[in-house]
C-alpha cells in the first residue's frame, strides 16, 4: 500500500522538516510514503491532486473522528490487508483546504480534541503512522 501526505503549503521550520523526513525514513521501512506540498489553495491546485479512484483519502479535520494510536494501527493494517492500493492524507494549513478538496475525502479525521499548528500537525502525522506500522510489525518503538 502506497502512502501519500499532501501538505497545503510549504513546512517553513527547519526543525520540523527534519522530523517528519525522518519519520518518512522510517516508515519507507514498512510502505512506500511521499509528502507533496502544494503551495496553491485554488482550483488548479486540486486538479493536480489526481487520486487513484480505489484511494483512501483521509482529510485531517478538527471535526474528524478521534482514534487512539492502536486503533489507528488497526484501522491502516486493515487497509493494507485488504489489499488498498493507495492512502491519501491531507492536512491543510490554517484555512483547511478548498471544498473540492475536502469533497473527495473518504474519512475525516482528527489528530486530537486540542488545536495545533499545521506544521505540528504534519509531523504529528508523521509519528502516527510510524507508530502504526511499528504496532503492526510487532515493534518496541511504541512501549
Amino acid at each position: 500500500m502506497r502512502i501519500r501526505l499532501i501538505f497545503l503549503g510549504k513546512t517553513r521550520r527547519a526543525d520540523i522538516r527534519a522530523l517528519v523526513e525522518d519519520y518518512l525514513a522510517r516508515i519507507r521501512r514498512f510502505a512506500p510514503i511521499e509528502a507533496i506540498e502544494l503551495r496553491e489553495r485554488s482550483a488548479a491546485a486540486a486538479r493536480k491532486l489526481k487520486f487513484e479512484s480505489v484511494a483512501s483519502v483521509v482529510l485531517l479535520d478538527a471535526a474528524g473522528k478521534q482514534l487512539s494510536s492502536e486503533s489507528f494501527a488497526k484501522w491502516v493494517g486493515e487497509l493494507r490487508d485488504r489489499g488498498a492500493r493507495e492512502l491519501v492524507f491531507l492536512c491543510g494549513d490554517a484555512e483547511g483546504f478548498p471544498e473540492p478538496i475536502r469533497r473527495r475525502a473518504t474519512v475525516k479525521l482528527s489528530l486530537s480534541p486540542l488545536t495545533f499548528s499545521h506544521e505540528l500537525a504534519r509531523a504529528m502525522l508523521a509519528e502516527q503512522l510510524y507508530r502504526a506500522f511499528a504496532i503492526l510489525a510487532g515493534h518496541p518503538y511504541p512501549k
